[in-house]
C-alpha cells in the first residue's frame, strides 16, 4: 500500500470548522459539571494538599480552551521561532488564537489579575484542563492530554527557592501516588529558571509526570508583577499519566471509555481490574512522506482521517525510513516518490477496548489511513 505525504507550510493555518467544533465538543474529564470521573480527585488532592502546606489561598480556575497565541507562548518566554508553534504541534484557529496546547496558557491572565489586585497572602493558583496538540499514537500519549498547572506566587518576604520546590514535588507526590519515590534532573524551561523534569519510578523505570522550577522573572515583569516583590514556583504535569501510575491502567484510551465495565472503575482511585484482553490487529502502509515526517506529526494525520474511529488505534509505530537518494530506480517510481521526500514503513495496530475487529473491519480502517496519507495536507 503506498501513499505520499507533502510538507506543511510552517505559518499559522487555522483548522477547519469541522476539526474545531469536534475538538471543542470533546469531554474535559477534569471539569465535574461534564460528568464525574477519577481525574478531578487527583486535582482535588493536589489543591488540597497544596494549599494546606503553605495555607495559600487557593484559586481554581477553568479557562475556556481558546486562547490567545500571547498567552500561551510570548507570555510565557517562547522565542518567535520556537519549534512549538510550528503547525506540525500548534492548532491554530486564527492568526491571534489556538487550542491551548498546555494549560499554563491560563497563567499569563491569572498573573495579570494578581498584579491588578495583589493579595495578602501566599496565592497558589490551580489549573487543570484539557489541552490539544499533535503527539504520537501509542498506550501513554494521545493528541487530547488533561494537565494540571500549579502556581504558588508569593509578594514579599521569604523569597520562594528550590527548597520549596522540593518540598512542592514530595508534596504533590505524596498526595497523587503514595509512596512512590520520584527524581529530578536539571532541564529548561521559557517559564522557569532552575528548571527540573520529575520522574517517578514505576516498577523500577523512570516516568516523567511534571515538569517544574522557579517562575522567570521575566513572566512575572510581563504580567506586571516586580520580581524584586514577586517570587513564585510553577509546575505542570500530565494528570492523565498521574491516573494510570496511580490506578495501574495500562492503555489511556481506557480513560475515555464507554464501557460500563471500565466507565464504572474511573469514579475513584482504586486499582484498576483489567475486563477485556482482545488480540490486536497489524496493518503495514508504506508511504511517501515529506522528509523529517515525525511519529507525532503521522499519528496527527491517522487521527484526523479516523475521526471518531481514532481510538481504535492502539499505536503508529514508524518501523523504518529511507531517504529519496537511498531508494532504487524501481522502487522510487513505484512508490511515486519525488525528492525531499522519504519512505516511511509505518505499522498501524488496532484494538478496541471492548470488542474484536474483523479483518473487513481492519482492512477498511487501513485504506481510510493509506488514503489520507496520499492526500497532501
Amino acid at each position: 500500500m503506498t501513499a505520499s505525504l507533502v510538507a506543511s507550510d510552517s505559518r499559522p493555518q487555522p483548522l477547519s470548522l469541522p476539526a474545531l467544533v469536534d475538538a471543542l465538543s470533546l469531554r474535559d474529564l477534569t471539569d465535574p459539571a461534564q460528568g464525574q470521573h477519577a481525574l478531578q480527585l487527583l486535582v482535588t488532592s493536589a489543591a488540597s494538599a497544596l494549599g494546606e502546606r503553605w495555607d495559600a489561598d487557593v484559586r481554581l480556575l477553568r479557562s475556556r480552551p481558546v486562547v490567545a497565541v500571547e498567552d500561551n507562548y510570548d507570555r510565557l518566554g517562547y522565542q518567535p521561532g520556537a519549534v512549538s508553534r510550528d503547525v506540525r504541534y500548534t492548532r491554530y484557529v486564527s492568526d491571534t488564537t489556538m487550542l491551548r496546547s498546555h494549560t499554563s496558557a491560563g497563567v499569563p491572565p491569572e498573573l495579570r489579575a494578581l498584579a491588578a489586585d495583589p493579595p495578602s497572602r501566599d496565592v497558589l493558583l490551580v489549573l487543570p484542563g484539557i489541552c490539544h496538540r499533535r503527539d504520537s499514537i501509542d498506550r501513554l500519549h494521545t493528541g487530547s492530554p488533561h494537565q494540571l498547572d500549579l502556581w504558588l506566587l508569593r509578594r514579599g518576604g521569604r523569597r520562594l527557592d528550590h527548597d520549596d520546590l522540593h518540598l512542592l514535588v514530595t508534596t504533590l507526590v505524596d498526595a497523587l501516588l503514595p509512596g512512590t519515590h520520584w527524581r529530578w534532573t536539571a532541564t529548561s524551561h521559557p517559564y522557569t529558571t532552575g528548571g527540573r523534569e520529575v520522574e517517578a519510578i514505576h516498577d523500577g523505570h523512570p516516568v516523567e509526570i511534571a515538569e517544574c522550577g522557579l517562575a522567570a522573572p521575566e513572566v512575572l515583569t510581563a504580567a506586571g508583577l516586580s520580581p524584586s516583590s514577586w517570587s513564585g514556583l510553577a509546575l505542570g504535569m500530565g494528570l492523565d499519566r498521574a491516573l494510570m501510575l496511580r490506578k495501574g491502567i495500562p492503555d489511556i484510551r481506557l480513560l475515555r471509555s464507554a464501557d460500563p465495565r471500565v466507565a464504572e472503575q474511573l469514579r475513584d482511585l482504586t486499582p484498576y481490574h483489567s475486563v477485556s484482553d482482545l488480540p490486536p490487529a497489524r496493518r503495514d502502509i508504506s508511504a511517501a512522506v515529506a522528509a523529517g515526517s515525525d511519529g507525532e506529526l503521522l499519528g496527527d494525520r491517522v487521527r484526523e482521517a479516523l475521526g471518531p474511529d481514532a481510538d481504535l488505534v492502539e499505536e503508529v509505530a514508524v518501523l523504518s525510513t529511507t531517504p529519496y537518494a537511498d531508494l532504487p530506480a524501481a522502487a522510487r517510481e513505484r512508490l511515486a516518490i519525488r525528492p525531499g521526500q522519504e519512505n516511511v514503513l509505518l505499522r498501524l495496530v488496532l484494538r478496541p477496548v471492548d470488542r474484536t475487529l474483523n479483518s473487513e473491519e481492519v482492512n477498511a480502517l487501513r485504506d481510510r489511513v493509506a488514503a489520507a496519507l496520499a492526500t497532501p495536507e
